[in-house]
């Protein structure tokens, strides 16, 4: 007797047709994840041009208004002029030029170092407890507003002043103490982050040689975080350049050149919002503007400096 034999249907060989859904689900996701891309990308290229067609609007509708001026006195009689004049059409920037510089470089002596140290404190020294502490309260300098900062100078620094060098008190030294408070946020900060970004490997090297932890800040970490420290005075520079109200508060607003620490001056930042206020459409409100962009362009430049600055700084710490 033969044993039967069961024969096995083979299973079905599976068919292309669920691998071609596939393939066209996964065509149609990555179509519209590339719609979605190519559409933030369009958004955020929009934002860009925004931020961009923004400054340049700015400094058109600034220069323009100057324009005027510069035809009718000449622009090197406006930025090389000593004299300023509303009554007699005379207007040289050159008094707000000085004393800009004046307030803005007292400023930064003052506060520059203090900032830089502060900073060299909470990144190299400072233990978690006093970070915790001291950090807050630096960064809480840079969220008060600049007319506390300037009531500040009238009620309190602007007196003593007087007192001891006589006078009403207002003038560059009101102004520099005031202003280099103001300053150390924006330096601490941004020197505290250059000081960080140094890898720890350069510390411990310099600890394996022998060098104590003061050497080590002074000749390795230091020398390392130089063009960052250097950004950062430049960012405190424009802070202290174009800061207004506590300044026109402070300065005495006298347009004349500086003749000492405790006489007053004027700058341009306080001229513009002093004479913004009551300028009619003339000469003198084109002198206004003039000056508006002579400070856009200097501030201009500052960044200009950073970023230069900050390039050749970019591969340093690659390795």
């Amino acid at each position: 007797m033969t044993p039967s034999v069961t024969l096995r249907t083979p299973d079905k060989a599976p068919t292309a047709v669920p691998q071609q859904h596939k393939k066209a689900e996964l065509t149609l996701v990555s179509r519209s994840t590339q719609i979605k891309e190519r559409a933030l990308s369009l958004l955020f290229f929009l934002c860009a041009i925004v931020a961009v067609l923004g400054v340049v609007l700015i400094f058109a509708f600034v220069a323009v208004r100057a324009v005027p001026l510069f035809k009718q006195i000449g622009f090197l009689n406006f930025i090389a002029g000593t004299k300023w004049s509303v009554a007699n059409s005379q207007f040289g920037v050159v008094p707000f030029i000085v004393g800009s510089v004046v307030v803005t470089a007292g400023a930064l002596a003052i506060g520059a170092p203090l900032a830089i140290l502060t900073a060299l404190f909470l990144s190299e020294i400072a233990g978690p407890r006093a970070r915790a502490v001291i950090r807050p309260a630096v960064e809480l300098l840079a969220g008060i507003p600049s007319v506390v900062y300037g009531f500040f100078g009238v009620t309190v620094v602007a007196p003593l002043v007087g007192r001891m060098f006589g006078g009403a008190g207002f003038g560059p030294l009101t102004a520099w103490i005031v202003l280099s408070i103001m300053i150390v946020p924006t330096i601490s900060m941004l020197s505290e982050d250059a000081l960080d970004s140094i890898p720890m490997g350069i510390r411990e090297a310099s600890f394996a040689m022998g060098a104590t932890q003061w050497q080590t800040i002074y000749k390795v970490v230091l020398p390392a975080a130089k063009i960052g420290i250097i950004d950062a005075t430049i960012l405190g520079m424009g802070r202290a350049i174009g800061e207004t109200m506590a300044v026109l508060m402070i300065v005495g607003n006298a347009p004349q050149m500086f003749a000492g620490l405790t006489k007053p001056i004027a700058t341009l930042t306080s001229q513009i919002v002093l004479g913004m206020s009551y300028a009619t459409p003339g000469a003198f409100q084109t002198a206004l503007f003039g000056m508006a962009a002579l400070l856009f362009i200097i501030s201009m430049g500052l960044v200009l400096t950073v970023r230069i600055l900050s390039r050749g700084k970019r591969g340093t710490y690659d390795a």
